[in-house]
């Protein structure tokens, strides 16, 4: 079998753009992109948390520039573009859409300006960000594309929760993933999505602290490992889709593994195809 090492997920000379990356995943994440050889920009709103995050991703010893943007608003997605071409003159190679809120309200009470503004950041932010970023990695012909999503996009959570429009951005983040995976892959262009369960973050540490909150013990009764998950460990399947190229996975391979994987070389091929 092929020798797989962690040089295959180097991305020493790569560019990444990483939403929400003030703290929480989004920081885990650009560090972990860091830590794999790749030059970030983190784009995000909390300004106050800005030093500590470049501190923290430019100790991997890749440079890192934060960027103000709100990606709800079509100009500060299109200002951030223009300064991340400055910054990365020859193109990026990966963005990671992490950049989300949350605001609790019953659906029948629910006003207009909450659920615009969590499907605004959520979906439309993740929308706008694809839109603008994919442009240019379809010039490219190369490109790899991370939406954060959540399990709350694809079931509802119990008690339930009173955050329908939180579900419903995700569950959108998630259709859209599909697709532009769908329009975008043959062009070299991969978009792929991750749906975190119940993860220790800023968005959940109140509701986590709270003693006897009844709303935690379900999300652990219904978690096998009974317990929430920490941020770093979205990285890794991060890192995965990061690294993979606009092509096929079983160039990846040498063909003594293909050959023991017991593939012959028309199904080989049809697997490129």
């Amino acid at each position: 079998m092929a020798d797989f090492t962690m040089d295959r997920f180097s991305l020493k000379g790569k560019t990444a753009l990483v939403t929400g990356a003030e703290r929480g995943i989004g920081l885990e994440i650009a560090k972990g992109l860091a830590a794999a050889g790749a030059d970030i920009i983190i784009a995000g709103l909390m300004k106050e948390e800005f030093p500590k995050a470049e501190a923290a991703v430019r100790a991997k010893g890749v440079s890192c520039t934060v960027l103000k943007a709100d990606i709800s608003k079509e100009e500060d997605v299109l200002r951030l573009a223009e300064q991340a071409w400055e910054i990365f003159p020859n193109g990026l190679d990966i963005l990671v859409n992490n950049a989300g809120v949350n605001k609790l309200a019953p659906a029948e009470e629910m006003p207009l300006e909450v659920w615009q503004k969590v499907v605004g950041v959520n979906l439309t932010g993740t929308f706008l960000m694809c839109r603008t970023f994919g442009n240019r990695m379809l010039q490219q012909g190369h490109g790899n594309i991370v939406n954060v999503a959540s399990m709350s996009g694809l079931v509802v959570n119990p008690l339930p929760q009173q955050q329908c429009a939180y579900n419903s951005s995700k569950a959108g983040v998630i259709m859209l993933t599909k697709c532009m995976a769908n329009e975008w892959a043959q062009r070299g262009v991969r978009v792929n999505a991750i749906c975190p369960g119940f993860t220790d973050t800023p968005l959940t540490a109140r509701r986590l602290s709270t003693p006897n909150d009844p709303a935690v013990a379900k999300w652990l009764g219904g978690t096998p490992m009974g317990r929430v998950a920490q941020p770093d460990e979205m990285v890794g399947l991060v890192l995965y889709f990061a690294k993979r190229e606009g092509r096929n996975q079983l160039d990846d391979f040498p063909e003594p593994f293909l050959n023991q994987w017991g593939a012959n070389a028309e199904a080989i091929e049809a697997c490129k195809k």
